[in-house]
């Protein structure tokens, strides 16, 4: 039977909050906002990026949110070209990927609230965009929780949702696997900590990286 794993990408695969928060501070600082904390990025990656915005000022998506959303992609772009830019990979990530795409039962795509740039970035640096069969990004999808980006991966695969299993650091991504009636499976590295990934519907939380495998056997 074949299966198909979806991976969230910020906290899962890269570990990218310092540049995420750098791009919050520059944007919410140009716009004469108080600088936010760290604690309050990390709570909101995962989601489309006005609507992650929208949830650190409390408000709605409104015309300011989406403009401080474009001067935010507006300094991503410009970090990346800035000396030190880093979205490493989690220890143990680069071996998952390599032996799942060993694997002749195993499909792999992201589902991640990142734009396609910012996916294609991570793939170039890494090196391994050819093993992701399927990718739904902010621009594909409405936000998660909603189960479009999962079931639209399926549906591209040709794998039901009962034989999916969603990969993710935040309860976004967990909400949004059994939504659809995918299998959600935590990581212990991310963003969101165990206790509430569990919360959110985790069925179990993966320690390293290699922890997946069995779980596909």
């Amino acid at each position: 039977m074949t299966r198909l794993v979806l991976f969230d990408c910020d906290g899962t695969l890269v570990d990218s909050a310092a540049v995420i928060h750098a791009c919050m501070e520059r944007a919410f600082a140009e716009a004469g906002l108080a600088r936010p904390d760290l604690a309050a990025t990390k709570s909101v990656i995962g989601l489309t990026l006005n609507l992650a915005i929208a949830r650190m000022l409390g408000r709605d998506v409104d015309p300011a949110v989406d403009a401080l959303a474009e001067r935010y992609k507006h300094h991503f772009h410009a970090m990346r070209g800035e000396a030190g830019f880093s979205e490493p990979l989690y220890p143990g990530i680069a071996g998952l990927v390599a032996g799942l795409a060993k694997r002749d039962d195993v499909l792999v795509g992201m589902v991640t609230g990142k734009s396609r740039r910012g996916v294609q970035a991570v793939f170039s640096t890494h090196g391994f965009g050819e093993t992701f069969l399927v990718v739904r990004t902010a621009e594909d999808c409405p936000s998660k929780p909603h189960p479009a980006m999962v079931m639209e991966c399926c549906a591209v695969a040709g794998v039901d949702p009962g034989s999916t299993f969603v990969v993710g650091d935040s309860i976004y991504d967990m909400q949004m696997a059994k939504s659809a009636g995918a299998r959600a499976i935590g990581v212990g590295w991310g963003y969101h900590d165990a206790e509430a990934l569990m919360g959110a519907g985790a069925e179990c939380i993966l320690r390293r990286p290699v922890d997946l495998m069995p779980l596909l056997a």
